[in-house]
C-alpha cells in the first residue's frame, strides 16, 4: 500500500505546520498555543473523514480531541491514542535549528514534537485519511482520543477513561509513541514500566541553625535524607523496601529467547548512550532485564540548606528528596506507595520527622504477543519494512496504557516508529522521515488486516 508522492508531500507539509505550534502544556504562557494545536488536529480528523469530531474538556486543563467513524458494522473498533502537547525546548542554545521551526536535514526532520508525539500521532491521522481517499471507507470502525496534557501529568484523560465513557468503547487501543529497537527493525513494545513519583520530606530543627554553635547536637535533615535513601537502596542497586519485590513477574522463556536475538553491544551502549565509567544495577541481571523487567528506585534531586556561591555554615531545618520508582508487572502503585511510606518512616533517624508525599503514579502494562491484535500489527509492519518484527519492552512509562487496561479491559498495541537516537525531551529532537511514511503505510495495512 505505498503512498503516492502527492500524499507524502501533503502529509509532511501539514505536519510541519502542526509542529510550528508551540504546544508546551506545562507552561501557562502557551495555553493558547495548546488550544490552537488541538483545533488544528480536530480539523485534520474532519478532513480525514471522521463523521464526528469534538474537543472534550475536563476542568481548566487542556482539551482532549475526539473523532470517530463508525461505518463498518460487525467489524472491530480501533481506538487511536496520541498526544499533541510537547516538552519545553530548553536549553535553547543547544539546538542546531530553532525547535519550533522544523528543519529537514538529510532523511530526518528536526524540531520539538517531531517524534514525541506529534509526528507519530500524525501517522495515525494520515493512515486513516489515506484509506478514506483510496477506498472511500475504512475496513474497521475507528475512534481517536488525543490529549494535550501527557507531558504535564495526563490527569484529565486518566479521570475521563476512569469514568468508562461509552464513547471510547473499543476492541483495541493503538498507540504510536514508542521506538524501534534499531533502524530498519520493525518493533512492537509489549511491556511498559509503571511509576510512583514522589518526595521524601524531612523536618528537623524549628529553623536553620549555625553549624558552629549547634553542630554535633542538632539533627541535620540533609544527612537524614542521605541515611533514608541509602536505607531504601543499597550500593549494589538492590531495593530494600519490605515487600517491594513480592509481585514482580519474571519474563517468559519466549521473551528471554527473543531478547537474545536483538543486536546489542553492551560496551557500545555504555560508551554511546550512557557515557559513564561503568554500568550499575542489580547483580545477576542483564541490561535488558534491569531496564525492562526489573523495578527501580532513583533519586532525581535533593534540596535544602545553602547551595549558592561561597560559604554559609548552616544546618537546614528542612530537606526534600525527589524520587521515583519504576514498576513492572504485577506491581500495584497504591501498594507500593504504602510500602515506601512505611519504609521511609522505619528508616527515619532520631531527631527528625520524615514522610513520603506522592506526586503521581501509574501502573505497569504487559501484553501477550499471541494476542490477535498484536499479531496483526506485527505482520503489517513486517510486510511494509521487509524485515521480521521483533518484540521488546520499554523501561519508560505511558500511564494511559495501564489506565485503558484497568478501566476498559482492552489491550494496547504499541507500534512505534521512533529511533533510539531521536533525542526525546532533549535538544535536536528528530524523526526519521522514511519511518514516518512507512508508519502511515503500516498503520493503514494494519487496519486492512483487522477488517
Amino acid at each position: 500500500m505505498p503512498l503516492n508522492e502527492g500524499f507524502r508531500k501533503r502529509a509532511l507539509d501539514e505536519l510541519i505546520e502542526w509542529l510550528r505550534i508551540t504546544s508546551v502544556s506545562s507552561l501557562p504562557e502557551h495555553k493558547s498555543d495548546v488550544e490552537r494545536a488541538a483545533e488544528f488536529v480536530r480539523q485534520a480528523l474532519t478532513k480525514a473523514g471522521m463523521t464526528r469530531t469534538e474537543l472534550i474538556r475536563r476542568g481548566e486543563g487542556h482539551p482532549m480531541v475526539y473523532g470517530e467513524w463508525l461505518g463498518a458494522p460487525g467489524k472491530p473498533t480501533v481506538l487511536f491514542y496520541g498526544h499533541y502537547d510537547v516538552q519545553p525546548p530548553d536549553p535553547l542554545d543547544e539546538w542546531k535549528s530553532p525547535p519550533f521551526e522544523p528543519d529537514i536535514r538529510g532523511n530526518d526532520i528536526f524540531g520539538r514534537g517531531t517524534s514525541d508525539d506529534k509526528g507519530q500521532t500524525w501517522i495515525q491521522v494520515k493512515a486513516v485519511e489515506w484509506l478514506m481517499e483510496r477506498d472511500g471507507r475504512l475496513p474497521v470502525n475507528v475512534k481517536f482520543i488525543l490529549e494535550g496534557e501527557e507531558e504535564a501529568g495526563g490527569e484529565a484523560i486518566t479521570a475521563y477513561v476512569g469514568e468508562k465513557p461509552p464513547q471510547l468503547a473499543a476492541d483495541v487501543v493503538v498507540i504510536c509513541d514508542t521506538e524501534m529497537f534499531a533502524p530498519e527493525m520493525p518493533t512492537i513494545c509489549t511491556g511498559l514500566r509503571g511509576i510512583v513519583y514522589g518526595e521524601i520530606h524531612v523536618e528537623g530543627p524549628k529553623q536553620d541553625l549555625h553549624s558552629g554553635v549547634y553542630g554535633g547536637a542538632a539533627p541535620n535533615p540533609l544527612m537524614a535524607v542521605a541515611e533514608i535513601l541509602t536505607a531504601l537502596k543499597d550500593k549494589d542497586g538492590h531495593i530494600q523496601i519490605p515487600g517491594f519485590y513480592d509481585r514482580v513477574v519474571k519474563p517468559t522463556d519466549a521473551e528471554y529467547a527473543a531478547w537474545k536475538t536483538l543486536p546489542f553491544n553492551e560496551a557500545e551502549y555504555l560508551e554511546k548512550e550512557v557515557g559513564s565509567a561503568a554500568l550499575t544495577g542489580e547483580p545477576g541481571f542483564s541490561v535488558f532485564e534491569r531496564t525492562w523487567a526489573r523495578p527501580t528506585f532513583e533519586v532525581h534531586g535533593i534540596k535544602g540548606g545553602f547551595t549558592g556561591e561561597g560559604a554559609k555554615t548552616v544546618i537546614p531545618a528542612k530537606a526534600v528528596a525527589k524520587v521515583s520508582l519504576r514498576l513492572v508487572a504485577d506491581q500495584d502503585p497504591d501498594e507500593v506507595v504504602k510500602q515506601v511510606a512505611a519504609a521511609v518512616e522505619a528508616a527515619c533517624p532520631k531527631g527528625v520527622r520524615a514522610r513520603f508525599v506522592l506526586l503521581h503514579g501509574a501502573g505497569p502494562s504487559l501484553v501477550n504477543t499471541s494476542n490477535r491484535f498484536v499479531q496483526a500489527s506485527a505482520q503489517a509492519m513486517e510486510e511494509v519494512f521487509g524485515a521480521t518484527t521483533v518484540y521488546m519492552r520499554s523501561g519508560g512509562s505511558i500511564p494511559i496504557v495501564g489506565t485503558f487496561a484497568e478501566h476498559m479491559g482492552i489491550p494496547s498495541v504499541l507500534m512505534g516508529f521512533g529511533l533510539p537516537d531521536d533525542n526525546l525531551h532533549s535538544p535536536n529532537e528528530k524523526f526519521h522521515l522514511p519511518n514516518f511514511y512507512r508508519g502511515i503505510e503500516s498503520v493503514a495495512l494494519y487496519l486492512k488486516r483487522l477488517g
